[in-house]
C-alpha cells in the first residue's frame, strides 16, 4: 500500500530547542530534574546549558514527505527509539527531517494491519546528526480502508 514511499525523504525544517517548551515538556513527563528546569543547574553542568528530556524530538516538526498522505486520527503509535550523539541543548537549532524506511503488511486478528517504519533525523547547522529516532506507525485494517477510497 505505501511501498512507493520508502526511501523518500521529507524537506529540512528549522526547530529550536526553546526554554519554555522543555519546561512544559519535563513537567508534563513527570520529570522535574534541574538539568532540565534550573538554569544555574545548566550552567554548573558538563554542558553549560540546560539539556532536553530524551523523548523531546517527538514534539518537532520534520516537514513533509511528498506524497505520503496519512490520515490525522486511527494511527497507533507502535515502537520508538532514540539514539543520541549528544544531547540536545537548550536555545539551539536543531534541523529535523524524516526518511521512510520500510513498509510492510501483516495479518492481525480484525484483518490486515500495516506497519510504517519511519526514521527521523536532528542535525545542527553544520550538517552534524545529534540524534536519530526510528519509529513505527501502525495502520489498522478500517484506516487502510478509508485511505484507498
Amino acid at each position: 500500500m505505501l511501498e512507493e514511499h520508502i526511501g523518500k525523504y521529507s524537506n529540512k525544517v528549522k526547530n529550536t530547542v526553546e526554554r519554555g517548551a522543555v519546561k512544559k515538556f519535563a513537567e508534563a513527563i513527570g520529570d522535574p530534574h534541574p538539568i532540565y528546569l534550573d538554569e544555574e543547574t545548566g550552567k554548573k553542568s558538563r554542558y553549560k546549558n540546560n539539556i532536553a528530556p530524551p523523548t523531546f524530538p517527538r514534539v518537532f516538526d520534520y516537514g513533509v514527505i511528498e506524497g505520503l498522505k496519512l490520515p490525522s486520527k486511527g494511527l497507533i503509535h507502535g515502537e520508538q527509539t532514540f539514539h543520541y550523539e549528544r544531547p540536545l541543548l537548550v536555545g539551539e537549532e536543531i534541523l529535523c527531517y524524516s526518511k521512510v524506511e520500510n513498509y510492510y503488511e501483516k495479518k492481525g486478528k480484525h484483518g490486515e494491519l500495516g506497519f510504517l517504519v519511519v526514521k527521523s533525523f536532528g542535525e545542527d547547522p553544520s550538517g552534524q546528526i545529534i540524534f536519530t529516532s526510528k519509529q513505527t506507525v501502525i495502520i489498522t485494517e478500517a484506516v487502510r480502508k478509508e485511505m484507498i477510497v
